[in-house]
């Protein structure tokens, strides 16, 4: 398993609904009928059309649309939930298509957790029990399990409620347990879909900011599904953007803010705060385009680095009224930030077009 490689790999992927799915996905294929026509001609309904992307290994890749956009149908192909009518998903090179009952239990039992909206815990179980529960279908010893479980519990900082039961727990925790259940197999991949959006705003952004931090501890190669583009910007290492079934763009929050690939993308990123995304390499010139304006670069500059977002570049240049020098990761000089590119980073995001 190269660590260089896609993790999950996802090839021109087609899903049809409907008794004709064939016919129908020739005829969209071959001869462009539409949505409409699809429906109307062969009762059927595409899902997904066309799909391709592939997520690398420890990343968190945000599938991000609106509800019908066809985000869920999607991820629940990568553990053939459903089975595209047309297209390859291969995980760690391996075809998911090709695998027999026996090594698909596999997969979903071992490599694979999931994590849904609705937490589907047992309600009448213990917490310790709802999470130990992958382990018990896999038929791991009971002190194992449970040794399992507790180590967990303590990761998703919910010490001392193991011994309650899970309808005992408010919503928050609830979702916790979920995600402790999908992490207690130890699981190579995370399918979560839209795990959080059921809870309130301020305990959705702490399981954001735990599961972020969880993510660079663990490192599992994650496809999490969301409707909310904050969510994405703030979780994904990259987004997918689908509508209709279709991807629409896909990149880091930073290009997708910075630079929406159709104006259905950028009604998106109106609200997001370029600050939060806009990273010091793309605001920079080079020290040579600074340099050619017959500026000599004075030794007491204050240093950022190449990732260091906007919002510190603000901060930093505050205090002083000079340019900001950035380095690279090895903390070589690669560009400078003078106040306008700052002032110009920001007011771009702004309304003006």
């Amino acid at each position: 398993m190269g660590s260089l490689g896609s993790a999950i790999k996802i090839e021109n992927v087609w899903k049809v609904f409907g008794n004709n799915s064939n016919e129908a996905l020739d005829a969209i294929q071959n001869h462009g009928i539409s949505k409409t026509e699809a429906l109307e001609k062969y009762n059927s309904v595409i899902g997904v059309s066309d799909v391709s992307f592939d997520v690398k290994q420890g990343e968190i890749f945000c599938v991000m649309g609106l509800s019908g956009s066809g985000k869920s149908t999607l991820v629940r192909h990568i553990n053939r939930l459903l089975e595209p009518t047309s297209g390859k998903i291969l995980i760690n090179d391996q075809d998911v298509m090709e695998l027999d009952r026996e090594n698909l239990q596999e997969l979903r039992n071992k490599k694979i957790g999931m994590v849904f909206q609705n937490f589907a815990l047992m309600p009448h179980r213990s917490v310790v029990d709802n999470i130990a529960m992958p382990l018990e279908i896999r038929g791991v010893s009971k002190n194992d399990r449970l040794d399992a479980a507790n180590k967990i519990l303590e990761i998703v900082e919910l010490q001392g409620w193991g011994n309650k039961f899970a309808h005992e727990l408010s919503g928050g925790m609830q979702q916790r347990v979920g995600l402790a259940r999908a992490l207690a197999a130890d699981p190579e991949f995370l399918l979560m879909d839209e795990p959080f959006s059921a809870l309130d705003p301020l305990i959705r952004r702490q399981l954001q900011t735990e599961f972020i931090k969880l993510s660079k501890q663990m490192k599992k190669t994650t496809v999490f599904i969301t409707h909310d583009l904050d969510e994405a910007v703030r979780v994904g290492h990259r987004i997918a953007i689908m509508r209709d079934g279709k991807v629409i763009q896909i990149g880091t929050p930073e290009q997708i803010v910075v630079s929406p690939a159709d104006d259905y993308v950028a009604d998106f990123v109106k609200g997001i705060s370029r600050l939060k995304v806009v990273q010091a390499k793309s605001i920079m010139q080079t020290i040579q385009e600074y340099q050619s304006k017959n500026i000599v670069l004075s030794d007491d500059l204050e240093t950022v680095y190449e990732h260091d977002l906007l919002s510190k570049l603000i901060e930093v240049s505050k205090s002083k009224q000079k340019p900001l020098l950035v380095k690279d990761e090895n903390k070589k000089p690669v560009g400078i930030i003078t106040q306008s590119d700052l002032l110009k980073a920001v007011v771009e995001g702004g309304d003006g077009e």
